[in-house]
This record gives C-alpha cells, sequence and structure tokens, in this order.
C-alpha cells in the first residue's frame, strides 16, 4: 500500500491550479481589452462620420419670418426692385459668418449672379446688405438668439436681373459650411411698393 502510494503520481496542487487559473484569467482580459479598445474606437469614428455628415448635409441658417419685396419707383411698377429676408440660426446649427456666405439669386433665363456682403451693409449690383441686426452684436457672426435682417437689391444686380409680375426666382444662401438654404418665390400678379411674397 505504502509502494502504491508513492508510484502514483497523477495528484494536482492547489497551487499549480492557482498559476493555471491566473494564466487563464490575465490572457481573458488582456483579450477582452483590446476587443472591447477596438469597438470603443471605431464607435468613436463612427460617431464623428455621422456628425460630420449631419453638418454637411443640414443648412445652418433657416428663414425667419415673410419674405418682403418692393416695386421699382413710380406710379406703374413693374419690377421688383429689392427682396428683404430675416435669417435665423436652425436649432442647434452653429455659428454662421455673413462675411463669408454667399446669395445666388437666380431667375428664369437669368444667368445665377453670386453676391457677397458689403462692408457698408449698402447692397449694390454684387453685394448684400444686412440692414438689421437684433439681439446681435456689432460683428457679422449670425449666433444662436440672433436675426440679421438681409436686402438683396435686385434692381441693381444687373439689367437682366428683371422680375416682373408672375415672375419665379429664388435666392440661395450658401454658408461657409453646411448645405445651402434655397428660398422659392414668386411675384405676385400686381407689382406694389411693398409686398409680402409666398
Amino acid at each position: 500500500m505504502w509502494n502504491r502510494l508513492f508510484k502514483d503520481e497523477k495528484g494536482f496542487t492547489g497551487l499549480e491550479a492557482a498559476i493555471v487559473l491566473v494564466a487563464f484569467v490575465v490572457v481573458a482580459a488582456v483579450f477582452s481589452y483590446v476587443m472591447l479598445g477596438a469597438g470603443f474606437y471605431t464607435t468613436q469614428k463612427s460617431q464623428e462620420v455621422v456628425h460630420t455628415g449631419v453638418m454637411q448635409a443640414s443648412s445652418s441658417v433657416e428663414l425667419s419670418g415673410d419674405v418682403i419685396a418692393t416695386g421699382d419707383a413710380g406710379a406703374s411698377s413693374t419690377k421688383l426692385k429689392n427682396v428683404t429676408l430675416c435669417l435665423q440660426l436652425t436649432s442647434g446649427g452653429s455659428a454662421v459668418d455673413m462675411a463669408n456666405t454667399l446669395i445666388v439669386v437666380s431667375a428664369p433665363g437669368i444667368a445665377p449672379t453670386d453676391l457677397k456682403l458689403a462692408s457698408d451693409d449698402v447692397p449694390t449690383a454684387a453685394l448684400f446688405g444686412i440692414t438689421g441686426k437684433y439681439n446681435a452684436n456689432t460683428n457679422d457672426l449670425l449666433e444662436r438668439f440672433e436675426k440679421f435682417e438681409v436686402t438683396v437689391d435686385l434692381d441693381a444686380v444687373g439689367a437682366a436681373v428683371d422680375i416682373e409680375a408672375n415672375d419665379e426666382f429664388q435666392l440661395e444662401i450658401k454658408p461657409p459650411q453646411g448645405a445651402s438654404y434655397t428660398i422659392h418665390r414668386q411675384a405676385p400678379p400686381s407689382i406694389s411698393a411693398i409686398m409680402t411674397l409666398v
């Protein structure tokens, strides 16, 4: 019996079991750390792509209120003289630098005309003006809770831009970042001194 006990070497001590268990735990921890790190990195990159896509696909500005137009001088007005509109940021939109924003005026049969911001806020042939700033500071940055009244002088854009009664036209606002915002309007059947365009 004594001989049988010493010849049987199949025993497995608690220390060896603990070493194997610790090795398994360490390998599992390292593997899970690597997998979780890769997952977090992939999730973060996907989130950045989605946010960038949303910023590029959505416009930062929107129309606030009506589009107001005035007819040219004289009792028998035949075409629109200028168009005035109010712009504000969309909900959650980032600030828009109006100095780097373009307004493109286009109408059927008329080549699109790009307008930049006038430094003195007086609209001319190639420039649009900010004729009013509400709840705003003195800079040309359209920020949260601010509204800018923008005027486009259609009469000064050029002789080719004659928007007469029932003519359709559009103003496309192109901020430096994000999608452009397009406003489609039609001149009323009768041109008067002041009109609300619908």
